[in-house]
Formats: structure tokens, C-alpha cells, sequence
């Protein structure tokens, strides 16, 4: 597993230098993975969605295509933008699909245990993303944060990694991102 991600590493790094053909090299390595976190999103949104986990880790790969620069840490910072770049593509899909109902029934999406809202609730995924914006404005790292472990499914470790702060300051700040959010969520 460490040598995997160490070559992950590397191909971003190598993506980095300019050499586009580290993309194709990458996703190979890095789709499954993609899929598994594509798929998790979309295993408890309603059975006749549209959007499967292929199409999502598709569009994903259509994203980092178009990206003219690049500047990858790592890993963990890939992933980051993996889920921040999903979450947009969902959010944008439920958006549509709202859009063409004219109002009509949202998306929704279980939070999973990452979130540990309790009930395991289902929420509205617009709503989420709304919620996620108001709790940038006041914390962006929190925001982050959030979508680093609910998004991207990265550990307290791989987060601090990627925020560049401490284990600790990780673990306080998700507690306090998700009472928060919990908060939020129940007023909307």
C-alpha cells in the first residue's frame, strides 16, 4: 500500500513538471479508489438517479483533464480536490434535476458514519452544499475539513496532512464542523 502511494506521488509530482501523460498513468492506479468514494455518495441517493459512480469518477477525469495547472502536494491533496471537485458535480447534478422538476423533489444522501450526525438522517444534498458554504464564510478551514473527510474520506491524519495542522487542531475542528453543520441542518 506504501509503495502504491508513493507511486501516486510521484505521478502527481510528474503531473506537476507539466507531463500531461502522468494523468493517464494515474487514473488507472487511482479509478477504483475513485469509484469506491463515488460510490458511497451515491449507494443511498434515490434508485432512479441518474448519476452512476463510472459517470461521477467520468467526470471527474473530464475536470482534471481541462486543469492548464497544477500544483499537487500529494496523495491526500489529490484526493482533497478529488471530493471537492465531486461534490460540485453532484451538487450541480441535484441542482439540474431540481431545475427540470421545477422545484420538484431534491437529491438526498445519507451522511455516513464520517459525519456521525446522529440517525443517520437523510439530507438534502443542496441543502448540504448551502450549509457547507455558509460554514466556509465563518471557518474556511473547517469547510475544508469537511470536505476533505466526508467527500474525499480521508482520516484525521490525511486531513492534517493536507491542511497542513495538527492532528489535535484536525480533531477539534471536526467536532466543531459537525455540531455545526448538524445545527444547520436541522434548522433548514
Amino acid at each position: 500500500m506504501t509503495e502504491r502511494r508513493q507511486e501516486v506521488t510521484e505521478l502527481l509530482l510528474s503531473w506537476n513538471d507539466g507531463h500531461k501523460e502522468a494523468l493517464d498513468h494515474l487514473m488507472p492506479i487511482v479509478a477504483d479508489e475513485l469509484r469506491q468514494l463515488a460510490r458511497g455518495y451515491l449507494n443511498d441517493e434515490r434508485d432512479s438517479h441518474t448519476l452512476q459512480p463510472t459517470a461521477l469518477v467520468n467526470e471527474l477525469y473530464l475536470r482534471l483533464v481541462d486543469r492548464r495547472r497544477v500544483t499537487w502536494e500529494n496523495r491526500s491533496h489529490f484526493f482533497g480536490f478529488a471530493a471537492t471537485t465531486m461534490r460540485r458535480i453532484l451538487v450541480d447534478h441535484a441542482r439540474a434535476h431540481r431545475t427540470e422538476k421545477r422545484g420538484g423533489g431534491s437529491e438526498t444522501l445519507v451522511l455516513d458514519e464520517a459525519m456521525a450526525l446522529p440517525d443517520q438522517r437523510e439530507i438534502d444534498l443542496v441543502a448540504l452544499d448551502d450549509a457547507l458554504k455558509d460554514l466556509e464564510k465563518l471557518d474556511p478551514r473547517q469547510g475544508r475539513l469537511v470536505e476533505l473527510r466526508f467527500f474525499a474520506g480521508l482520516t484525521i491524519e490525511e486531513a492534517s496532512e493536507v491542511l497542513g495542522v495538527g492532528h489535535a487542531t484536525v480533531s477539534r475542528d471536526w467536532k466543531t464542523a459537525k455540531a455545526w453543520l448538524h445545527r444547520e441542518l436541522r434548522r433548514r
